[in-house]
């Protein structure tokens, strides 16, 4: 998807969509038409319901620029959600044979229309992302025809402000294709050369094969991936903007490329949808590109654990006892539960290695966020309370949103094991909490972490604000904001 900025209407045949307000509906919102094309405005609005609510869109067709054309209008809201506006219109064109739109924004732009232009912008090219690499016998119909946004009354300072949010946009697109991708396409060593263009953007790549796991003892890591044909990694992804001058934080992310449950299998009913159980590295791996894209002033380490589950005849098996690399011993009592055994290796080694004071997790760790939260929030574990709260507001900043939820002392004794340090799962009840408790006891004292359920969030079975069904992008946005918000600007 194209995108430009002018200072007026290009004279070309196009598409026209005039943003409005519901307090600009009725008036100066239409100015930008001629006052024929205003009429039948006002009278597809009254006929479609339109009141210029955020995302709502009517279409007609009328003469303006002395031509016959589509003309849209498009809603922003009472709050005026540009973003979600850009969404809504490129959902409507994407595939409806026009090729290019021209938005115009003048009459509701503010005294901040750059920013106005830079998030409508930021919505469209979200909601325009497709995944169409497999599929071969699409209609032309069904193919998108949507090339080009142009949008009109963004100022002089809007092509430098959407630099920026063009660098999360492609973060979060790259992150749903790692997704989105089979798992007989992406799996741990495809996963490592999808990311290695990283580098020509001065992101620093270091691969840890199985040999190197295993010297350094990753034995609860090395113990999900011994059943699988697909040997492990662990991805390690650095970008330092500060020049050396700052520490750095680290970003972890499960990445189970397949996971099947291994000898504990799962039922066959939606198990291909556990292509997507690497949800968290993806979010880690978008979120580097956009870090390093914007060229953040940030210094941030990215690790992904990627491993395949799978139940062949050298699989673990529930009961074995398996050394992690802090030297804790873990009961496997169920090897679904796999993802906190990839992620508690790939903890200490970050710490052991570049001693981060700050760790956030994401994983798509456990069905039981879902059954707690649903497809709304992102559960939130965390040791540290203005951590805590920075990762929440940065969530609800971008619509990444998060829910915190408790540890605590009668959980963790839960996953207590009578024959080693601990067991990887503990009882039905609070099966989020009692695997946040897992991660919690390889986190080195005086270490903020928060860890990131994620599960509910990383596919959606229906569109969204800036998605269609399938792979959303979840987590990027949100830690970019809180690279953006609290380590750029401390």
């Amino acid at each position: 998807m194209r995108i430009s900025f002018a200072d007026s209407r290009p004279a070309h045949n196009h598409a026209l969509a005039i943003v409005v307000a519901p307090a600009t509906l009725s008036g100066a919102g239409l100015a930008a038409l001629p006052e024929p094309a205003q009429a039948l405005a006002r009278a597809a609005a009254q006929a479609n319901r339109f009141d210029g609510d955020k995302g709502a869109v009517v279409e007609f067709f009328g003469e303006t620029d002395a031509a016959n054309r589509r003309l849209l209008l498009v809603g922003i809201g009472a709050k005026q959600d540009f973003e979600r506006a850009g969404a809504a219109l490129a959902a409507k064109l994407l595939t409806s044979g026009e090729s290019c739109v021209v938005v115009d924004i003048s009459a509701v732009a503010g005294d901040k229309p750059a920013e106005a232009a830079a998030h409508l912008a930021f919505g469209a090219v979200l909601r325009s992302w497709r995944h169409d690499v497999y599929r071969t016998k699409l209609e032309a119909k069904q193919r998108p025809s949507l090339e080009q946004i142009v949008i009109v009354g963004g100022g002089a300072d809007a092509l430098r402000l959407w630099a920026d949010r063009e660098a999360v946009a492609e973060g979060v697109m790259f992150t749903r294709t790692l997704i989105a991708e089979p798992a007989n396409i992406l799996y741990p060593e495809s996963f490592v050369e999808r990311c290695r263009p990283l580098a020509d953007l001065g992101v620093k790549i270091e691969v840890l094969d199985k040999e190197a796991m295993t010297r350094l003892g990753m034995g609860a890591l090395l113990g999900v991936a011994q059943g699988s044909v697909r040997e492990p990694r662990l991805l390690v992804m650095s970008w330092d903007g500060t020049g050396g001058s700052e520490p750095p934080i680290a970003f972890v992310g499960k990445g189970v490329t397949f996971d099947t449950g291994g000898i504990s299998l799962k039922p066959p009913a939606g198990m291909e949808d556990m292509k997507w159980d690497m949800g968290g590295a993806g979010a880690v791996a978008g979120t580097m590109k956009a870090l390093a894209l914007r060229k953040a002033k940030a210094h941030v380490i990215g690790v992904c654990g990627l491993v395949e589950n799978m139940p062949d005849g050298n699989a673990q098996r529930p009961g074995d006892v398996v050394t992690s690399m802090s030297g804790q011993t873990i009961e496997v009592i169920n090897t679904d539960a796999e993802g906190r055994l990839v992620l508690c290796d790939a903890l200490t080694w970050v710490q052991k290695t570049h001693s981060p004071r700050t760790i956030v997790d994401l994983a798509t760790l456990t069905g039981a966020m879902i059954i707690s939260l649903g497809f709304e929030y992102g559960g939130m574990f965390a040791n540290d309370d203005e951590l805590a709260q920075q990762l929440s507001s940065a969530g609800s900043d971008v619509g990444d949103k998060l829910w915190r939820m408790p540890l605590g002392d009668p959980y963790d004794k839960l996953i207590d094991s009578p024959i080693a340090d601990m067991k990887n799962v503990g009882p039905r009840e609070g099966g989020s909490i009692t695997a946040a408790q897992f991660l919690k006891r390889y986190i080195d004292d005086g270490v903020r972490w928060a860890h990131l359920d994620i599960a509910g969030m990383v596919w959606a079975s229906k569109p969204g604000a800036t998605w269609d069904k399938g792979a959303t992008g979840y987590g990027v946005r949100l830690l970019d904001r809180f690279v953006e918000q609290y380590v750029e600007k401390k």
